[in-house]
């Protein structure tokens, strides 16, 4: 079973928010989850879904911190609903820590999971806060 990066980001989602709501779960086991629907088969684990994955965990804080700088006054992360907050760790890490991605890739890949797992507001309050990283890059690498 071959995985497209979307399909892959989409399972990186689910185990993401599976983690975040019991950062005690088996993670072999939740991985196997995403990956097939058969129980008794064990497929391996593609090595950008465990990049995702490992990735956002080990930088959680910082991500959390990125995200925070960009939030409304009044907004915390705490206000954030569970998938939006996974949605843009996995944002920011591709953003600035996978280099084979672009960032408005990145952009758009978060958009898509907001419109298949939340709704239109939480996919425009996304849009939003990634549209402000963007526009601090720009400026960055303007001056």
């Amino acid at each position: 079973m071959t995985l497209t990066r979307h399909q892959i980001r989409e399972r990186a989602f689910q185990m993401l928010f599976a983690l975040n709501a019991n950062a005690d779960a088996d993670q072999e086991a939740l991985y196997q989850r995403v990956l097939t629907d058969d129980p008794d088969q064990i497929v391996p684990v593609p090595d950008y879904l465990q990049t995702l994955v490992t990735g956002v965990l080990d930088h959680q804080q910082e991500l959390d911190a990125q995200i925070d700088q960009y939030l409304s006054a009044g907004w915390q992360l705490q206000r954030i609903a569970k998938t939006d907050l996974v949605i843009l760790r996995m944002a920011f890490f591709e953003i600035d820590h996978v280099a084979a991605v672009p960032n408005r890739v990145a952009v758009n890949e978060a958009l898509e999971l907001a419109k298949n797992f939340s709704d239109d507001r939480s996919r425009r309050f996304i849009n939003g806060v990634l549209a402000h990283t963007l526009d601090d890059d720009a400026n960055d690498a303007q001056a």
